[in-house]
């Protein structure tokens, strides 16, 4: 059995939106990690069973790896066709706002999403949601928001409506979030919620080997040259950083999702329990920032303080709009600060 974390005022409201609702949008934020299109498609492929019209869009595109997930094909971006998303927001009852807390997240859908008439539901597990949606369910401590949405389903009454493809969806969104259950993974129901999407007849080892196991040779190059030529070492703060630049990228014909899990691999070394990767992005003329750590070293204040973004204690990521070497030279200064708390972790 689950413990009923989510307020019942809420499953109420939620219920009755639903039930009323002819017209739904999922929206979920830029740059689409495991989390975001797998609890869109979890909950898309609930709600289609419940004949609602169902459309999910996002603010751009998402890797590669994750197309493999029934219902991904019909996924619309706003930065391909704005109008159709706009006029499907414009039309919708409801709008699901899904791993998001704050309608920045969303860049250019944030602007038709706040104007839409759409009772508005969050289902999110980001810190410190904004209050703009009717129902805002945000639980921080929840490890994904594919948990959560499974979570609502059952809430809901519903569990005998998850298809097995939505299971698919649910259970690879979980598992990208915490590492492949490596991190923020300890609590045991999530490994009940796995037991039960088991039931629905999900392969959870043929999901693992979509999710991570079908990159290019590219990529895997690119990694060779990350790890050789490009990870710095801290011992002294006991922190690694990556910092990756544009060209380098274009050098390895880079795609999207081709970076995955960069950020991950320093922690595997030895007395190491910060990590770092700094990615230039040409398109958005600013440095993307991944932060990990292990223990109890609160990465996401760093995020927060010093890049803009914010996120979980032990997974986070932020912007930097400068250059490469300024934003080496602001996570030298992050490190400085933070070295007594890092050498204690």
């Amino acid at each position: 059995m689950l413990t009923k974390k989510i307020q019942q005022a809420s499953i109420d409201k939620v219920e009755t939106y639903f039930e009323r609702a002819e017209n739904i949008v999922i929206v979920t934020h830029v740059s689409p990690d495991g989390d975001a299109i797998g609890s869109s498609l979890g909950l898309y492929h609930f709600l289609t069973g419940q004949e609602k019209n169902v459309h999910i869009v996002v603010p751009n595109a998402f890797p590669d790896f994750l197309r493999w997930m029934s219902g991904a094909k019909d996924i619309i971006r706003y930065d391909k066709d704005a109008e159709l998303a706009d006029k499907l927001i414009a039309e919708a009852d409801v709008i699901c706002c899904l791993d998001f807390n704050a309608l920045s997240r969303i860049d250019a859908v944030a602007k038709p999403v706040a104007a839409s008439q759409g009772r508005k539901v969050m289902i999110d597990h980001h810190l410190n949601p904004e209050p703009f949606c009717k129902v805002t369910i945000s639980h921080p401590e929840i490890s994904s928001t594919c948990e959560l949405v499974f979570r609502v389903i059952c809430r809901l009454g519903c569990f005998d409506d998850i298809t097995r493809e939505g299971a698919e969806c649910i259970y690879a969104g979980m598992m990208t979030d915490t590492g492949g259950f490596t991190y923020n993974s300890n609590d045991r129901e999530i490994y009940f919620i796995i037991s039960q999407l088991l039931s629905k007849g999900i392969d959870k080892d043929e999901i693992y080997r979509k999710v991570f196991n079908t990159y290019s040779q590219d990529r895997l190059r690119l990694m060779g040259y990350v790890l050789y030529e490009k990870m710095q070492v801290l011992p002294q703060f006991r922190t690694a950083l990556i910092c990756l630049t544009q060209k380098e990228q274009n050098r390895f014909n880079s795609v999207k999702g081709d970076t995955e899990g960069f950020v991950n691999i320093p922690l595997q070394i030895q007395n190491i329990c910060f990590s770092v990767f700094l990615r230039e992005d040409a398109e958005k003329k600013m440095i993307k920032v991944s932060l990990r750590s292990v223990g109890d070293f609160p990465c996401n204040k760093v995020a927060a303080e010093f890049f803009n973004g914010g996120g979980h204690k032990n997974a986070s990521g932020g912007e930097f709009w400068g250059t490469m070497d300024e934003a080496v030279e602001v996570f030298k200064r992050a490190v400085v600060k933070y070295e007594e708390l890092l050498l204690k972790n």
